[in-house]
């Protein structure tokens, strides 16, 4: 399969294009020195780390996701952390974040995974950066087989599936990270109590229906707007108001996704809108049925370019 290249200097949490780094440390969490900020939003900051025994000049592998001290006594938050930890412990997959190591019982609260190579799918599509249609087949593919894993050993929904939530490496290796909104389905979780950025625009209609509806289909539908997005560099629905983003996904139907791409497979564009089905029935039954549609897409693709 081919390789993904990525312009310099694109970067996302968890993830640098440049080798990892020895540097003095700039603070220490528990047993971790933290030797670089690489990022930081609302809830927490993501630092590139390594050991608290390891000398100066040992590179730095890991990544540490601290939950801001604004936070450490907003249950809602800690659970957050909570339940990240239990699943990326529960599930050892490939294609799925894993942390290695956690503090979530009392502060000072903290995840720790490992340093990915590459950047996330939002910056190669910011960039402008061209993916071949097997290669957007197969990342699409690697994440569909995360959600598999996730679905089938914890019966929970990531609920949070976008471009910036997927690393991809070098090589096209794909990495689907951030569980702090995974729930079950019983569990009630409104759209409107979601702080991230971006989330909206991949969010399934029986989401902004009803706070009890979400199920994995709603995950498929959130790849499949992924998806769309990959093949035609452009959003199904957009809007500013975040009422009239949700409406759109409940009632409108998007543009026919070979008006913008001519040249793609029918059977590759017939599969993006059943993912884009407003009925979770009409979508692929499960994930594990879904990467077995991609397979199949792939090796049909594999000559396109």
């Amino acid at each position: 399969m081919a390789t993904v290249e990525h312009s310099a200097g694109t970067r996302a949490n968890y993830a640098a294009t440049s080798p990892p780094e020895h540097h003095k440390a700039v603070g220490r969490i528990g047993p971790w020195q933290l030797v670089r900020l690489m990022s930081e939003s609302e809830l927490a900051r993501v630092y590139l780390a390594r050991p608290g025994e390891a000398a100066d000049d040992q590179l730095a592998t890991y990544v540490v996701k601290v939950l801001r001290k604004e936070w450490w006594r907003d249950p809602q938050a800690i659970e957050t952390q909570r339940r990240a930890a239990w699943i990326g412990r529960k599930v050892s997959h490939p294609h799925l974040l894993p942390i290695l190591s956690a503090n979530v019982q009392q502060a000072p609260f903290y995840l720790v995974s490992p340093r990915l190579e590459g950047c996330s799918l939002a910056n190669i599509l910011a960039n402008n950066e061209t993916l071949p249609i097997p290669v957007t087949l197969w990342i699409a593919r690697q994440v569909a087989e995360a959600l598999a894993a996730l679905h089938e050993l914890t019966s929970m929904i990531h609920a949070d599936v976008k471009p910036s939530n997927i690393i991809v490496s070098p090589e096209g290796h794909a990495t689907l990270i951030d569980l702090g909104f995974a729930h079950s389905s019983t569990e009630s979780r409104h759209w409107t109590s979601r702080p991230v950025v971006g989330t909206l625009n991949y969010i399934a209609p029986e989401v902004v229906t009803s706070s009890l509806a979400a199920t994995a289909a709603s995950d498929l539908y959130s790849l499949g707007v992924t998806l769309y997005e990959m093949i035609s560099r452009k959003l199904p629905f957009t809007a500013t108001a975040p009422d009239e983003l949700a409406r759109l996904h409940r009632e409108m139907t998007p543009d026919y996704l070979r008006h913008h791409a001519p040249k793609l497979p029918k059977a590759v564009a017939s599969l993006v809108h059943r993912l884009l089905s407003k009925d979770p029935l009409r979508r692929p039954e499960s994930a594990a049925a879904l990467v077995e549609e991609l397979t199949r897409l792939e090796i049909e693709c594999f000559s396109i370019r």
